[in-house]
């Protein structure tokens, strides 16, 4: 019995870990000031699953929107999944977001209210389900896009004579 657990224990050390897919929206937090930040469900087929985790899905060009007391994200695009064949949905359409009835009541509020909106950060999996980081945000104006840049650069300059 020791010896197959000392074996098992080298095995679990060898072993690579898994790193699960995740999708950054990179263009959002440079495109929006975000506030707030929330984890949701997403609900998704079994084709799409092993689409994301395949790669070549894209968040950037999402956002959700509040319909009969449910909260959608619109705009995600999963290709087709290879071997899906008829089991394959439509890469664009609206994917159902889970969250519950007080968080999804408090940004449909906050959203109407003061003109922000609600787009994804990230798209990855914990535990097997996949989770999108969703931001409540305002968008920037062209000037404060250039003052980013503009500290991005300072930055990297910095690290370099660092360096």
């Amino acid at each position: 019995m020791a010896k197959m657990r000392q074996q098992r224990e080298k095995a679990a050390e060898t072993q690579r870990p898994r790193r699960s897919p995740t999708l950054e929206n990179r263009r959002a937090r440079f495109e929006y000031e975000i506030l707030e930040s929330l984890e949701a469900g997403i609900s998704l087929s079994g084709t799409e699953v092993k689409a994301i985790r395949e790669g070549g899905a894209s968040i950037s060009e999402a956002y959700a929107r509040f319909r009969d007391g449910e909260a959608w994200l619109v705009g995600m695009h999963v290709p087709p999944y290879k071997q899906g064949s008829f089991s394959n949905l439509d890469p664009g359409r609206a994917r159902k977001l889970l969250l519950h009835r007080e968080q999804i009541a408090l940004l449909r509020s906050r959203v109407q209210e003061k003109g922000l909106t609600v787009v994804p950060l990230r798209l990855y999996f914990t535990r097997g389900m996949a989770k999108v980081q969703l931001g409540l945000a305002r968008g920037k104006k062209l000037w404060d896009k250039r003052a980013t840049v503009a500290k991005r650069d300072v930055e990297r300059e910095i690290a370099r004579q660092g360096r």
